[in-house]
């Protein structure tokens, strides 16, 4: 996979894990878990987008 593509990819993961944490905290009983999981696992996308911007 070229490095845009890639970066590409990794900003679409990126938009879709902050669609799903606004999406869980819109529930009238938000799962904190699920927050957890997901705002991590986005903070380790802006990661490594960052490392391809670098």
């Amino acid at each position: 996979m070229a490095v845009d593509d890639r970066k590409d990819s990794l900003h679409v993961k990126h938009a879709s894990l902050e669609q799903a944490i606004d999406e869980e905290n819109l529930r009238p009983h938000p799962d904190d878990l699920r927050l957890i999981e997901l705002k991590r696992e986005k903070l380790r996308i802006k990661d490594e987008i960052a490392h391809h911007h670098g």
